[in-house]
């Protein structure tokens, strides 16, 4: 406490003594009677020189932070001239802090710190001070302005902002490897004394790492540090102020060192033989089991490729690395069979994917291992001699024709016997059967190459000592083509030839089809037809490859002359029997340019020469149309009414009156005859349409004899006269004499009763029951009326 008031009066007396010169110079006014010379520089003038006579100098004092005293610190003194000691000055303070924190007496100017202050809170005040007269109030001087600069003391450590740190370093790194760079910071005043002045040491983590006491940055102490034996360090750091001297104060942090990994392991599998066992029923591409080799690195570095080392396995075994655990996996390449062999032997070695080359004088980075495999037998199906079987037949063969077999065989142990059939999926038509003891291949069906040419069914084959292992097999079947049918020339059958051809000039180009193969499938020969060679005006040219050109062989052509060719070409195939057939084409002459191009081939071209124009012949062409109607009209017009005339139905009785001389069936006949419709005419009167066969007109004079009167047969006559009279659409003539006529130079001459020259009770029907049962119901009609009574019929 003395010390410090001893400072500040010190500083005091020296400002008042104008032993200092202020750093801050303020105008003063003459407070005294002594006269006292300052350099003051006026802000925005020209610096100049002049004297001044000044009562006190003062512009800053000092006071200490962080006061624990019992009494206000005192900080310095005010004095005034013009202050004789007669309490007729006042002193008065204004700006930061007056009145709270810093206080002064009015009478003697002393200034106090009425509180503890903290420099790291805030390092100075700035203040104004005046004297005034005490009675008057009126200033006796210029307010001036000083500065209570807070004076530091040692409160605070470093402190690491940043920290805790996390860092990494490469495992086997030399000695002096960058690590981390770390950094404190000290609240208190760098400027002065040493409180400020940080120092880092490291108190745990030695002997691994070091750290620069000035600048903090941390290095690896220890060469080859291995990430395999320890990983994490974990170093405190101290940050100690005043320079590390004895009683500075210190903050400490903590930094995580994890060492990283590099690839200095290779790696090592833990046993040499690795024993697996696989059964032969293991399909191909399945795992059949997994080793490991052990690699300490970790991530890229411990990423390990393994491979077959050529030899035993090396056809039929493949191995993979499983990417999540590193183990290589064996895979079948190759179906196995307990059979053929029992065990296989080969070597797998496992090497690093990521070499670092600071490490290969290490040694090599890979190892070796023996993979022993032992085959466990298995029931297996039995097994087809062939994966496909492929069979040729001709069509049309009989059914029941072997063509073919297939054979399977149990390869097990003990084999047993093996049945075959059809799978119905494949053949639901059953166009095969198959033998199921020897697998012979038969037909069930006629076969059609133009149907189907190709028959796809699978086999079955099953052991008999167990059914259920069975194995398929796909069969092809070619129907062989029998050379049935010819080729024939191809569309266009048509073509045409320019008047102004070449000879030896190709005008078309045609080929053939054949029904029974395709044109690849063999060779087509074209000529020309014998009788079409005797001075031909075309010809046919085989180009060999199944077609042909037909050229011409004239030095032009006239359509005047002819208009159409026909040319007969003869086209063969090369299977056996050859067949052959003669296709004609049609050549048609039009009028071309110079150049080939076809400008006419119409028939009115033909006449266009002669003078008549297009206009007048297609009049001419529509005159003759319109008379080729007419005529075609009259001729139909005359068919159809004849037509008219004519009767076909079976229920109008002059149709069956026309027939009549049809032999019938006898009297069991009930079907191709209705006499019913004679005796009840009215049967037919709903049908009032004319169907009947006009008659052809006879011109046969005949003398008839007169005819006795008979009622029945004349009024029958009567009313079918009346109802043809009566109907409208009955034609205009009468077709009654063909009904009793029956042609001239007849013995019997007429059978009908019409012009008969006796009555019927004058005939005698005795001889119809010589005639057979047939005419028995026609005897015992005609034959009783013969023995009927009148006088009964009379009576009755």
């Amino acid at each position: 406490m003395l010390t410090r008031n001893c400072l500040s009066l010190l500083l005091w007396v020296l400002f008042d003594g104008g032993l200092l010169i202020p750093l801050q110079p303020q105008p003063l006014q003459t407070l005294a009677t002594e006269p006292r010379e300052n350099v003051i520089r006026l802000p925005g003038r020209r610096t100049h020189f002049h004297r001044v006579k000044r009562g006190w100098v003062w512009n800053q004092f000092f006071v200490l932070e962080e006061y624990m005293g019992s009494e206000p610190q005192y900080v310095g003194k005010l004095h005034s001239d013009l202050d004789k000691g007669e309490g007729t000055v006042k002193y008065t303070l204004s700006g930061d802090g007056a009145g709270t924190v810093f206080t002064i007496d009015e009478t003697t100017g002393d200034i106090h710190a009425i509180r503890s202050l903290d420099r790291e809170e805030k390092p100075f005040y700035t203040l104004r001070a005046q004297a005034v007269d005490i009675d008057t109030r009126k200033p006796l001087e210029p307010e001036s302005e000083f500065i209570i600069k807070v004076q530091d003391i040692n409160d605070n450590e470093p402190k690491f902002l940043d920290g805790p740190y996390v860092a990494s370093v490469p495992e086997m790194s030399p000695v002096g490897a960058y690590v981390l760079q770390v950094k404190a910071t000290d609240a208190d005043d760098p400027t002065y004394g040493n409180s400020a002045r940080v120092v880092y040491s490291i108190l745990q983590g030695q002997p691994y790492f070091s750290i620069d006491p000035k600048t903090g940055v941390i290095r690896t102490a220890l060469p080859n540090m291995d990430r395999e034996v320890k990983e994490q360090y974990q170093v405190l750091i101290q940050a100690k102020d005043m320079g590390g001297q004895l009683g500075g104060l210190a903050g400490t942090t903590i930094v995580n060192i994890t060492l990283t990994d590099v690839n200095d392991n290779p790696p090592r599998f833990p046993k040499s033989i690795f024993h697996l066992k696989v059964p032969e029923s293991s399909p191909v591409g399945s795992a059949i089991g997994r080793i490991r080799a052990v690699d300490p690195d970790f991530g890229k570095n411990a990423e390990i490729e393994y491979n077959i080392v050529p030899g035993d396995g090396g056809n039929l075994f493949d191995i993979v690395t499983d990417e999540d655990t590193q183990e290589g996996v064996i895979k079948l390449k190759k179906l196995l069979d307990f059979e053929t062999k029992k065990a296989y032997t080969f070597k797998v070695e496992a090497s690093n994917v990521n070499l670092d080359h600071r490490f290969h004088s290490v040694g090599p980075f890979k190892d070796t291992a023996t993979v022993k495999i032992s085959v466990l037998d298995v029931d297996e199906p039995p097994v087809f001699s062939k994966p496909l079987y492929t069979m040729d037949v001709y069509e049309d063969t009989p059914v029941g024709t072997i063509i073919g077999a297939v054979t399977a065989q149990d390869l097990d142990v003990g084999s047993s016997a093996v049945r075959y059939f059809i799978d119905w999926k494949s053949d639901g038509d059953s166009y095969f059967t198959i033998d199921g003891t020897d697998g012979t291949i038969a037909t069930n069906e006629l076969l059609d190459r133009e149907s189907t040419a190709q028959y796809n069914f699978s086999i079955i084959a099953s052991k008999v000592s167990n059914p259920l292992l069975t194995s398929k097999v796909n069969v092809v079947i070619n129907v062989l083509d029998v050379n049935e049918f010819p080729p024939e020339i191809s569309v266009p059958y048509e073509t045409t030839v320019c008047e102004n051809a070449k000879p030896g000039q190709i005008i078309q180009v045609v080929s053939a089809a054949d029904r029974d193969l395709s044109p690849a499938g063999q060779q087509l020969s074209f000529r020309l037809s014998p009788e079409a060679a005797i001075k031909p005006n075309f010809t046919v040219r085989d180009f060999r490859n199944n077609t042909a050109g037909i050229e011409a062989r004239r030095n032009g052509y006239s359509r005047r002359q002819q208009e159409l060719y026909f040319l007969p070409v003869v086209i063969e195939d090369s299977s056996y029997p050859i067949q052959s057939s003669t296709n004609t084409m049609t050549i048609r002459v039009c009028r071309c340019d110079s150049d080939g191009t076809i400008l006419s081939c119409n028939v009115e071209a033909i006449f266009l020469p002669v003078g008549l124009s297009t206009g007048a012949l297609i009049a001419i062409l529509l005159c003759i149309i319109i008379l080729l109607a007419i005529v075609v009209l009259y001729v139909a017009l005359r068919r159809q009414k004849k037509k008219d005339t004519l009767m076909t139905s079976k229920e109008d009785i002059r149709d069956n009156v026309i027939h009549y001389d049809d032999e019938g069936g006898g009297e069991e006949d009930t079907q191709a005859f209705d006499i019913g419709a004679l005796r009840n005419p009215k049967v037919i009167e709903d049908n009032k349409i004319r169907r009947d066969i006009k008659p052809d007109s006879l011109c046969l004079p005949r003398q008839r004899p007169a005819v006795e009167d008979n009622t029945d047969i004349r009024d029958f006559i009567n009313q079918r006269l009346q109802e043809n009279d009566t109907d409208p659409t009955a034609p205009p003539y009468d077709s009654l004499a063909t009904y009793a006529y029956e042609g001239n130079g007849s013995v019997a001459e007429s059978l009908s009763s019409i012009d008969s020259f006796t009555t019927e009770a004058d005939q005698d029907y005795d001889f119809l029951t010589d005639w057979g049962p047939r005419f028995k119901v026609l005897a015992d009609m005609f034959g009783g009326e013969e023995n009927h009574n009148p006088e009964k019929d009379t009576v009755t």
